[in-house]
């Protein structure tokens, strides 16, 4: 995608060629996925690639001010395929795979790399679903300790916990406002003592959620949905 021209490829070429029937002059919204929106006239279709000449590029709010990134412990089955739907339906800017120590599913080599594929994939058809201007990043699963070290990028780190009990979500998020938010979720079984402490070495702020045990796939959902209320667009 350059300043002029845009070239698709992929399975977004049978999208537009055999599901949507699109001809030449046709007219197709496109986002380079890092923010950049543009109009596009059809140009050339194929089997191979659609071309398309930019019309004109215009600013659009679909992405919150709030960058929030998703740790999520690594979940049984295929529940963090629906976590990434969501999550990037709802304005989360990356999410983190992490085996814990709760963990139950790993991992390694090929599987790793076939799911991070399958992660991309959806993140980057839910995106499209919700119109947003940036397709979020998928990190390839690591280690907690090497997800969060005492120098982490975060202006904010929030860890959901069920045995804390004073600490609201929304008094830690009304503190000041913030521009880089880091969320930690537990897998299944939660977080254990041992994470929690060194999360809090890291300066992360463990919070409550109120009465209520959420599962795994909820949890870090609702916790983005908090901060996107107090920083992003929900808040207004």
């Amino acid at each position: 995608m350059t300043d002029q021209t845009v070239i698709i490829t992929g399975d977004d070429v049978k999208h537009i060629t055999r599901v949507l029937r699109m001809q030449k002059g046709d007219i197709v919204i496109c986002s380079d996925g890092n923010g950049r929106t543009a109009q596009v006239a059809l140009t050339a279709l194929s089997d191979r690639e659609v071309r398309g000449d930019v019309v004109n590029w215009h600013e659009t709010a679909a992405e919150a001010a709030v960058q929030i990134t998703l740790i999520q412990g690594l979940p049984k089955g295929d529940k963090l395929d629906w976590i990434v739907q969501k999550g990037t339906e709802l304005g989360v800017c990356a999410f983190w795979p992490t085996p814990m120590e709760r963990s139950v599913t790993t991992y390694e080599g090929d599987k790793e790399a076939r799911k991070t594929e399958r992660w991309k994939r959806i993140a980057k058809e839910a995106a499209e679903q919700a119109r947003r201007d940036r397709i979020p990043d998928i990190l390839p699963p690591r280690l907690l300790r090497d997800c969060i070290a005492e120098d982490h990028p975060f202006d904010l780190l929030v860890v959901p916990y069920e045995s804390e009990r004073h600490v609201p979500i929304r008094q830690v998020l009304r503190e000041r406002h913030v521009g880089n938010v880091g969320i930690v979720i537990g897998p299944e079984g939660g977080l254990t003592e041992r994470e929690i402490a060194y999360l809090m070495q890291c300066g992360a702020r463990v919070v409550t959620l109120g009465p209520r045990i959420l599962r795994t796939e909820t949890a870090g959902l609702v916790t983005a949905a908090a901060g996107l209320y107090e920083f992003g667009p929900f808040g207004g």
